[in-house]
């Protein structure tokens, strides 16, 4: 989500050397059809790879166009410039055309900080690719110009010069597919690589600190005003006009040309109004009705998504939110290493937090704090407990939406969490050079106590209450007492961009309007379940036990 300046000479900007063999050549006009089915799969298969960077992504194996890329060939990113690098890398290896947003600015009214305004953005400068350009350049222009703010504009912004690169998908199968990018307003920016049959989004996404993970699709996500353009992105169809065709068939000059909402067949504004809009127009109002019944935005995508009816299986949906969310848990862990290994926890304990812990310019607190992710984190635990606590309610009113014909539910998710919990074993080095292992339980009951400040020692950041776990903390007391006035903070997982949060020590012990909440919300799936009562009888029927 780095910052970017809101106007510059493009031609001015750092670029790469000029690596032999990496000239652009454009040989189609537009993408077709079979060419967006193949930049989905290009996307699917390092999505499903193991490669933990951008740069490692296109270098490895799962890359089939990674033995005709000129030797020094260098691609990275954090998760702004991901989905552009995709998209150019596959449009180079093709033949097509691309063209790039190279500046924002906020819309009229609007100001400060790009990336977190609330007018949102508008473009103000393009880079169309053109036969002759050097690729590595044009990875390079993307790495410095493409930020989170990039994304931060309206659908409707469908033409001219301010065209943005996106359209609004329907929330349809085939719409919402691998290479359509995912807008967290809040400065993240994710690109989803599978959909599974029963409608689960896999995405992955770059950092700042450059390490690439995957993650699921779900609340971590906010529906919010259009303006901001939030949520699924899916790249515009281009073509290229007024080039010449040379007898090598390659194309030179000309311009590039965007679709418009009007011309895209599966444009639709659905994500931001519902499929049931709001009378009066209002988008808060607007709702997601399936077959009839109202469900949440979330659950309604997924239903779209999915191969045939869909129906809920608890257990199923246990495993499957643990499994997700331990995947995460390792992630966090490469993060607190990486600040471990730079040795942030050694140096001394600032007097004051930045501007805003979770949109800074300080790269020391941006590369290497944690709010954000472990932001989204807690609430991926608060969805899932939230939404086990929705299907157990089904469950008990014999919805015929819940497919579980046992009669011991509550004994399955029991066995079933404690399975799941026991094999998510998250293993950190203490600083003693230790193993410390967690499970996802453990985790889960001292998730507010995870510490996203850099500067403390890994025990903490790992939320160590235990005195014998933290006999090898090296934390003074200056530390220990930040940890300790950080709780409020750490309670709170929405995250505030507008926020000013410059605080001291004196101002989050004196509870300072913006610093926190007192309490955090209920994560605790385990005693969800241990409270799970009795169905309700129908008329004529004997009540089932569980």
């Amino acid at each position: 989500m780095r910052l970017v300046v809101a106007v510059f000479a493009v031609l001015a900007l750092s670029v790469g050397p000029a690596f032999a063999g990496a000239t652009w050549k454009i040989t189609k006009t537009e993408w077709t059809a079979e060419d967006e089915e193949g930049f989905s799969s290009f996307v699917t298969a390092l999505g499903e790879s193991n490669c933990s960077t951008a740069e490692e992504c296109f270098a490895s194996s799962a890359n089939p166009f990674r033995d005709t890329d000129p030797r020094g060939l260098r691609i990275s990113g954090d998760c702004a410039d991901l989905p552009y690098l995709m998209r150019a890398y596959y449009a180079w290896k093709h033949g097509l055309p691309f063209s790039f947003a190279a500046a924002v600015s906020p819309r009229a009214g609007g100001g400060g900080d790009i990336r977190f305004n609330t007018s949102g953005n508008r473009i103000v400068a393009r880079r169309d690719v053109r036969t002759g350009d050097n690729a590595q350049q044009i990875f390079d222009m993307i790495k410095n110009s493409v930020s989170s703010a990039t994304f931060r504009v309206a659908h409707t912004f469908d033409s001219g010069a301010g065209v943005t690169d996106f359209y609004s998908p329907k929330i349809d199968k085939g719409s919402i597919r691998p290479g359509t990018v995912i807008y967290d307003i809040n400065g993240h920016v994710t690109i989803v690589y599978k959909i599974d049959p029963d409608g689960r989004i896999r995405y992955m996404d770059s950092h700042p600190d450059l390490t690439l993970t995957r993650s699921t699709f779900g609340a971590q996500f906010m529906r919010d005003d259009p303006v901001l353009g939030s949520g699924f992105k899916t790249f515009r169809p281009v073509k290229l006009v007024g080039a010449t065709r040379g007898g090598d068939g390659v194309y030179r000059g000309g311009r590039v040309v965007f679709a418009s909402n009007e011309q895209i067949a599966d444009f639709s504004p659905e994500q931001y109004v519902g499929n049931a809009p709001d009378a009066d127009g209002n988008w808060r109002n607007g709702k997601f009705v399936n077959e009839g019944i109202e469900v949440g935005f979330v659950e309604y995508t997924r239903l779209k998504l999915s191969d045939g009816k869909l129906l809920y299986d608890p257990l199923y949906e246990l495993r499957a939110s643990m499994r997700s969310i331990c995947s995460d848990l390792r992630d966090r862990g490469m993060a607190v290493d990486a600040a471990i290994d730079a040795r942030i926890n050694i140096k001394d304990q600032p007097g004051r937090l930045p501007d805003n812990i979770y949109g800074t310019n300080s790269m020391e607190w941006e590369i290497y704090s944690t709010p954000s992710r472990d932001a989204r984190l807690k609430t991926r635990f608060k969805e899932v407990h939230d939404n086990m606590a929705h299907l157990l309610d089904l469950y008990q009113k014999r919805d015929p939406r819940v497919a579980f014909d046992g009669v011991h539910l509550k004994d399955k998710l029991i066995e079933a969490f404690e399975e799941e919990s026991a094999k998510c074993r998250i293993v950190y080095t203490n600083s003693n050079g230790q193993p410390v292992v967690l499970t996802y339980e453990m985790v889960m009951r001292r998730l507010f106590d995870l510490s996203f400040d850099p500067y403390h020692c890994i025990e903490r950041r790992w939320g160590a209450k235990d005195e014998k776990e933290l006999e090898s903390c090296d934390d003074d007391g200056t530390k220990r007492r930040w940890y300790e006035a950080e709780q409020r903070l750490r309670n709170q997982i929405d995250r505030k961009y507008d926020q000013v949060m410059n605080f001291d020590l004196g101002d989050l012990r004196d509870e300072a309007p913006g610093s926190g909440v007192d309490s955090p919300p209920n994560v605790d799936v385990k005693s969800l379940i241990m409270n799970l009562g009795p169905r309700q009888k129908f008329e004529g029927m004997k009540p089932v036990g569980l």
